[in-house]
């Protein structure tokens, strides 16, 4: 294996071990927006378009308004995706991961470290969200599912691996 390569594995394996230990720390994603900027009751509302239920919440703002990380973690995945437009998909602590989408603009790219706070994008209405107001859909998701978690809901059992964000996100 290359040096650079063995030494971004290795950064990648601390980055993932401190995780376990690292208490998780999450911010609002969106600049100067505070909890009225989002309806608290809209994680796993239904109808919900194609996907049935919204696994996530949708916190709205001017167009180009920088788009924050959640969390300390390493950026998986930047680019593009049919439903969410501009995506930014981050890996953080306790194995979860963080789905920001409907991006204007990506200011990150893979295998990036971010810190909680640090500018990833700006808000936008890409994907899906094209003609609607400028937002950014924010889901959390677990690779290591909660079967505890699921219900009886519409698509209940994928509780056991999306998070409601609202528990997390605070000013």
């Amino acid at each position: 294996m290359k040096k650079p390569l063995k030494t971004l594995c290795l950064g990648l394996l601390l980055v993932l071990a401190a995780g376990l230990v690292v208490p998780e720390r999450v911010k609002i994603p969106v600049a100067g927006a505070s909890t009225t900027d989002w309806n608290a009751r809209s994680f796993w509302f239904e109808p919900w378009g194609s996907s049935g239920v919204h696994k996530g919440i949708d916190i709205f703002g001017k167009a180009g308004t920088a788009v924050l990380s959640t969390t300390d973690g390493i950026v998986l995945f930047a680019g593009e995706l049919a439903k969410g437009g501009k995506v930014v998909l981050v890996l953080g602590p306790r194995w979860r991961l963080h789905y920001f989408a409907h991006l204007d603009a990506i200011d990150t790219h893979a295998l990036a470290p971010v810190a909680s706070g640090g500018r990833i994008g700006t808000l936008g209405a890409s994907g899906n969200a094209q003609g609607k107001p400028p937002h950014l859909h924010y889901s959390i998701v677990r690779l290591l599912p909660a079967p505890w978690k699921m219900d009886g809901a519409t698509q209940g059992y994928k509780k056991a691996f999306f998070i409601d964000p609202n528990v997390y996100l605070r000013e």
